[in-house]
């Protein structure tokens, strides 16, 4: 059984990481040419760009995980049915069940490596790669209407609540074009206070540089507006430098438990967290998908060879990989635009292609 372990494994493993290695390969060509008519700009070197395209790899060796362990696990598996090495194996006492609790032990060191990949190794190289960007850029623009977030306050005056709104970011350390609402207990605007940057310390205190503060009294007749211009103000807030960071990088930055906390943030305050609730269950189950994938590239070892070559099976195998990257895509668009039960967007594919696996294994048992 060692043996065959071994001969499983190595075959399997060196055949995934050539397949990956392949697609990354491709991805940092992209990249890099990407990147190059940016060269120039604000001292932006090619070796930046380079730098930039490698911090990208993280994340698309994170998605690409489940793909290569189906395509690499489809091509060794070909190869010794091919080499009638499978068919000595079997012959030797390997059934469909040994076979699968073989591939399931090697599916799940492959889901251990893309949750680590994906939680540890992926955000912090995306938050560099911002970096870098807004190195690029001069800062990372946040939309037509910038990034907004919402914080409360218990004041010797009474219930503040508070509107922020970011501009820009360079990489999530300072914000640009920053604007705070204060609102009392009735939602009537009290105080506007604009920056021209921002930083936010660990213990979530806003330093707030070049600040404009206008201040609505209400007076006898008409209210009036006083005006005050500083050049430091420092605001005591709830929004951490963590949840702010969230609000202004992409999601790809953010680990599993960073997200569930900003998901929490946002459920506080009141604001729509539904894409933020998508992307935490994807996070959570997408390693799974190495199992179903290896469960799915079993039922290629009991193909003969009349049914087609190496190649034609590999094609089959990358077939499988494109739809459910799109399925998984497809999925998360229409549980936003339909309010779907996030975790239920998010096992939907992987769901469906298990069922998939199991019905080819099924198929194995009975036949085969």
């Amino acid at each position: 059984m060692r043996t065959v372990r071994r001969l499983f494994y190595a075959d399997i493993v060196s055949s995934v990481a050539f397949v990956a290695a392949a697609f990354l390969s491709l991805f940092f060509f992209i990249d890099f040419v990407d990147e190059l008519g940016d060269i120039g700009a604000r001292g932006y070197t090619a070796l930046n760009a380079a730098a930039y395209s490698l911090l990208l790899l993280p994340g698309h060796f994170y998605e690409l995980v489940p793909i290569a362990v189906l395509i690499g696990a489809i091509y060794a598996l070909a190869q010794l049915a091919q080499t009638s090495q499978y068919t000595i194996l079997r012959t030797g006492g390997l059934g469909p069940w040994r076979a699968l609790w073989l591939l399931t032990s090697l599916g799940l060191m492959f889901a251990v490596l893309t949750y680590l990949v994906g939680d540890w190794v992926a955000p912090q190289s995306e938050r560099y790669a911002s970096e870098l960007q807004a190195m690029r850029k001069g800062s990372v623009k946040l939309g037509r209407s910038g990034a907004w977030m919402k914080d409360h306050a218990s004041t010797p005056q009474g219930e503040r609540s508070y509107s922020v709104n970011v501009g820009s970011a360079d990489g999530g350390a300072a914000l640009r074009d920053v604007r705070i609402f204060e609102f009392d207990a009735d939602g009537r605007l009290l105080r506007r206070i604009a920056a021209a940057t921002a930083t936010v310390a660990k213990d979530a205190v806003w330093t707030l540089k070049d600040v404009d503060i206008t201040t609505w009294i209400e007076a006898p007749g008409v209210p009036r507006a006083p005006e005050q211009r500083v050049a430091e103000y420092v605001w005591p807030s709830t929004l951490s430098a963590s949840v702010v960071a969230a609000a202004v990088l992409p999601v790809s930055t953010m680990s599993t438990g960073d997200l569930y906390r900003y998901i929490g943030h946002l459920a506080n305050n009141e604001q729509a967290a539904q894409s933020q609730r998508i992307q935490f269950w994807k996070r959570a189950l997408y390693p799974f998908a190495c199992l179903v994938m290896i469960g799915l590239a079993l039922p290629f070892a009991y193909l003969s060879a009349r049914t087609g070559g190496i190649s034609l099976k590999v094609f089959g195998g990358i077939m499988l990989g494109i739809s459910f990257v799109l399925l998984n895509n497809v999925a998360g668009h229409l549980g936003l635009l339909r309010d779907w039960t996030p975790w239920m967007v998010a096992a939907a594919p992987s769901a469906l292609y298990m069922l998939l696996s199991f019905a080819a294994f099924s198929w194995l048992v009975r036949y085969r």
